[in-house]
């Protein structure tokens, strides 16, 4: 988060309230809770200006486990309503200088300016990152505009830091316009073809009248 100062490490994400006692569920980005998540630490919180928390931190009381899932329990949060104002709110801790990155974990700064490759061929550079509930966006410069690019294996599958490359494989379309459908070609058939043909189907249908074949109710010529 640039507006915070230092290097900021996104850690989870807050999903939904938990029980009515205020705890929230919990969508870890870390591989290190027990580290992360300890009594007393301090999450900067990414949310939207219009929140109430915009520009505050959570401090944790403690984590628990329920099913499996992380929920934790916050100062300052103690009913249900406290806890669902904080929906979707990303968490954010300080990084000390000595600390190592978590595998496949990147701080912003060394994914900005990356060289993006595809199929050996460099495409763009990563300009900057944008931190969405959801996932992470990538946005590369390439030819003159700038692409989103989910940062998830399947599109981002190498990051190389001493190369300084990224490498993408991106679906048809991300990075270059589609060619347009090719129109379906006009009938060939003229408008006195198809006039010819509903005279002799007008003609056949007055002879099967007139034969008295027009109703399928039955053969009425012997009436």
């Amino acid at each position: 988060m640039s507006d915070a100062p230092g290097t900021q490490l996104r850690v989870g994400r807050l999903t939904k309230a938990h029980g009515l006692k205020g705890a929230i569920k919990i969508e870890l980005y870390t591989d290190d809770p027990d580290r992360r998540f300890v009594p007393g630490a301090v999450f900067t919180l990414q949310v939207p200006d219009t929140s109430p928390w915009h520009g505050k931190s959570l401090t944790l009381r403690e984590l628990r486990w329920y099913n499996g899932h992380a929920v934790g329990f916050f100062e300052g949060i103690d009913d249900r309503t406290a806890a669902e104002g904080l929906a979707k709110a990303i968490l954010w801790v300080e990084a000390s200088g000595e600390e190592t990155p978590e595998d496949d974990a990147w701080y912003d700064h060394q994914l900005v300016g990356l060289a993006v490759v595809r199929d050996g061929e460099r495409i763009g550079e990563v300009s900057h990152v944008e931190h969405l509930p959801a996932q992470d966006l990538l946005i590369v410069k390439a030819r003159g505009r700038e692409v989103m690019v989910p940062f998830v294996s399947a599109i981002v599958p190498e990051v190389d830091l001493a190369a300084g490359t990224l490498t993408v494989t991106p679906p048809p379309g991300l990075f270059e316009e589609l060619p347009e459908a090719e129109a379906e070609p006009e009938s060939d058939v003229g408008a006195s073809e198809v006039g010819a043909s509903d005279d002799a189907q007008q003609a056949e249908a007055s002879e099967s009248t007139a034969a008295g074949r027009g109703d399928d109710t039955g053969d009425h010529a012997g009436a």
